[in-house]
């Protein structure tokens, strides 16, 4: 894995492309190469992530509870995922073995939805070489790689973060960026149009917001979409790839969800089809908590 290629290989990884690299490897220490496996299995409602993992994981494969790890303590105010403290993070990477000179591979069970979080947290905190696996666990099974059982636990890191390397969104640039350039929501349809809202205070949308659900960024075995199919979805929403690099290109595209979890899974597409985009990381469930926030319903913006 390096920094070169299409923008689609700078973000993700296959499972023959991971199986050749460990088979490269002797293990993960830092001297030989190898990059550092994270396993990130949570999804909404989960609660034994721990346990799912301690029975079949990748081989070397680190735990990371997305809850305490990928996210500071939920409130009202901030929403129920709020971005970790530099310090937290830190420590929370170090325990996982990374360290400066660290690869990384992040991976799932839900086609990246959730370890694309750990994907935006390490780029955001300034680790540069940080791969999803398309298709996650289930794809690495499909191709009869083999899994491991029990808790992986690498020697200590000395990864030292930077945060500030992506760009977030408060609610008064999302609501600005609304009516500025495009902003998308990547929650389901249905509670993007506020037919339902399962966890948070209200329904509805971002005044403004366009639909563009995360699970429309893959293919039904979970892997992502071809760089081409990517562009073309977005395309549709009014989004086309740029090589401009500057803040303001950055800050055309803004993306929410309902807590700031699959948003990044939106960002990671967004970049495979290479259109940089900004993350609002209290996203829905920050928005509406806070009443003098308006929300709109139905299917348009």
């Amino acid at each position: 894995m390096t920094g070169e290629g299409t923008p689609r290989s700078r973000v993700l990884v296959t499972v023959a492309e991971l199986a050749a690299d460990l088979r490269l490897s002797a293990g993960p220490d830092p001297a030989d190469g190898a990059p550092v496996l994270l396993d990130v299995r949570w999804a909404l409602g989960m609660t034994d992530g721990r346990e799912r993992y301690l029975g079949g994981h990748l081989p070397d494969a680190v735990y990371v509870d997305l809850e305490s790890e990928l996210a500071a303590e939920a409130s009202p105010e901030e929403g129920r995922h709020p971005l970790p403290s530099a310090s937290s993070f830190q420590r929370s990477a170090r325990a996982w073995g990374l360290w400066n000179s660290s690869r990384v591979v992040v991976y799932d069970t839900v086609g990246g939805t959730s370890a694309a979080r750990a994907w935006w947290l390490l780029r955001y905190f300034g680790v540069d070489d940080v791969r999803i696996l398309d298709g996650g666990l289930p794809a690495w099974v499909r191709a009869g790689y083999a899994l491991e059982s029990g808790d992986v636990v690498h020697a200590t890191g000395d990864l030292v973060v930077r945060p500030g390397h992506l760009p977030v969104l408060d609610a008064d640039d999302a609501a600005g960026l609304a009516e500025t350039g495009t902003l998308l929501d990547a929650r389901a349809a249905e509670r993007y149009r506020g037919e339902t809202e399962p966890v948070d205070p209200r329904a509805g949308h971002v005044p403004g917001a366009v639909s563009a659900p995360t699970v429309e960024n893959l293919r039904e075995d979970g892997t992502f979409l071809d760089e081409e199919s990517l562009q073309g979805r977005f395309a549709d929403l009014g989004l086309s790839a740029s090589d401009e690099a500057d803040d303001d290109a950055v800050l055309a595209v803004g993306v929410y969800c309902g807590s700031g979890v699959t948003a990044s899974h939106e960002i990671a597409a967004l970049e495979c089809a290479g259109i940089p985009a900004a993350l609002y990381p209290g996203s829905w469930s920050q928005w509406s908590n806070d009443p003098s926030r308006p929300a709109a319903a139905g299917d348009r913006p």
